[in-house]
């Protein structure tokens, strides 16, 4: 079973964390999914992974195309199946099923928001409560730090 890792974001923004983190799953051989809550902010998402920088370029596509399946990263509120890594951004829906057929689960959410926090602690309960392994990380002085580790 895979484990869930939530990122508190309160340093640095969405648009320089997902793209790194993206990084490292690709780094580590894994395809990777990006769930956002609508169609809106999976489109804001495309347009930031865009906008990186060229030598840091991340390949990917929007869900529905025709080379889905090809594509490292696919963005999209589809099933897990053929990703190592689901990152789901604006509370989107990770099912404890899924996490134990992923090598890695991330959970962002922004630390100024009440409601994502909220959001965020929901879904920390349900997944660990089904026996999801999971590591909470925050920012401190612009570093992340695990703060906590269940599982």
């Amino acid at each position: 079973m895979g484990a869930v890792f939530f990122y508190h974001l309160t340093d640095s923004p969405l648009e320089g964390t997902l793209p790194m983190l993206i990084g490292k799953a690709r780094s580590a051989g894994w395809r990777v999914l990006v769930r956002a809550p609508d169609a809106g902010s999976l489109t804001r998402l495309d347009e930031i992974l865009w906008q990186g920088p060229e030598d840091g370029f991340l390949p990917h596509g929007m869900a529905g195309g025709a080379h889905d399946a090809d594509q490292p990263v696919l963005l999209g509120n589809v099933a897990a199946t053929g990703f190592a890594c689901v990152m789901s951004v604006g509370g989107a829906d990770v099912s404890p099923e899924e996490v134990g057929t992923l090598e890695r689960t991330c959970i962002l959410f922004d630390g100024h928001d009440a409601a994502a926090v909220d959001r965020a602690r929901g879904q920390w309960r349900a997944l660990t409560d089904a026996g999801c392994a999971a590591q909470y990380w925050a920012q401190q002085d612009r570093r992340w730090v695990k703060k906590t580790e269940k599982g």
